[in-house]
């Protein structure tokens, strides 16, 4: 089955937010980067969604006039098989992404990028209702604490470990990046990733 990886938000957007943390995405970095390595050296294609929405003003870091809205420093640098522009938190509703994806005969889709729980979670959903297989790389997706309706915390562990438990054989397969790269056809049984 023909996959394809992708790359969800890792934009330079994200830096501006006050919840941004250097540190929580030290790891991301090293398995988002891992993961779109092995594809690119399988010549699996990878495809680079930003997120862009309103005001369209410059201070907004989401808004095109921002300059914000371009492959997040630390990323690995890849030469995109396509990049798609989304403006919801489907990657797949009115970006063309589907058509593309369709016209290139994938049946499997590695997704990965920022947020785990809001826009990769919900590219997976959809994708899965839409027929697609879908291979769900929690290490290559990337969160952040938040605070609950009612005041107390939610780390982004447990986001991410909420977010796995209720994808996984529902609407994915939950795998690390050496599992997906393996089902991918990126790597031998019992190959670890560089």
């Amino acid at each position: 089955m023909k996959s394809c990886l992708i790359v969800i938000d890792a934009q330079e957007s994200f830096r501006q937010r006050g919840y941004w943390s250097e540190e929580v995405a030290r790891s991301y970095f090293a398995a988002q980067n891992a993961l779109i390595e092995g594809c690119a050296a399988a010549g699996i294609p990878i495809v680079r969604v930003f997120h862009v929405d309103e005001p369209a003003v410059a201070s907004h870091p989401f808004a095109v006039e921002s300059g914000l809205v371009r492959p997040i420093d630390g990323l690995a640098a890849f030469e995109a098989a396509a990049t798609f522009t989304k403006h919801r938190h489907s990657a797949l509703v009115n970006s063309g992404l589907d058509i593309w994806l369709t016209q290139q005969g994938i049946g499997r889709l590695i997704v990965s990028g920022i947020r785990t729980e809001q826009c990769c979670e919900t590219t997976t959903r959809h994708a899965s209702d839409l027929g697609w297989e879908v291979d769900y790389v929690t290490e290559a997706t990337l969160t952040f604490d938040m605070v609950q309706p009612d005041g107390r915390p939610l780390a982004a562990a447990d986001i991410k470990a909420r977010t796995a438990a209720v994808l996984d054989g529902r609407f994915a397969t939950v795998c690390t990046v050496d599992q997906a790269l393996e089902r991918a056809g990126a790597l031998s049984a019992g190959t670890v990733a560089a």
